[in-house]
């Protein structure tokens, strides 16, 4: 996967906008970020700690705890070159599951 599929994937999520902070691209829903652009190779998304760990331990090439605070709180980074689209597609959506409304559904 790439930026760009990451790009697309997280804007076809119902209420999605790309805007950004830090000089770096994000995704949101409500103005509450689920995912960004860390660079051209990997993404981060939020996640609740429990489902980082879940992911992290199933597919360690692909999802690795940001370091720190941010990665203690859920943040997890995305190697892109290391997702297939189905792993990359359920990711985001569990990221946009955590920050999205109740009333916006997919």
């Amino acid at each position: 996967m790439t930026k760009e599929d990451l790009r697309r994937l997280a804007l076809a999520l119902p209420g999605a906008e790309e805007k950004s902070h830090f000089d770096k691209a994000d995704f949101r829903v409500r103005n509450k970020i689920f995912a960004s652009l860390k660079d051209d190779a990997t993404g981060v998304i939020k996640l609740l700690p429990e489902q980082q760990a879940m992911m992290a331990e199933a597919e360690p090439r692909v999802f690795q705890p940001l370091a720190g605070g941010w990665g203690r709180k859920g943040w997890t980074k995305v190697i892109l070159a290391n997702a297939d689209e189905i792993t990359l597609k359920s990711a985001l959506q569990t990221a946009w599951r955590n920050v999205a409304p109740k009333t916006l559904k997919i």
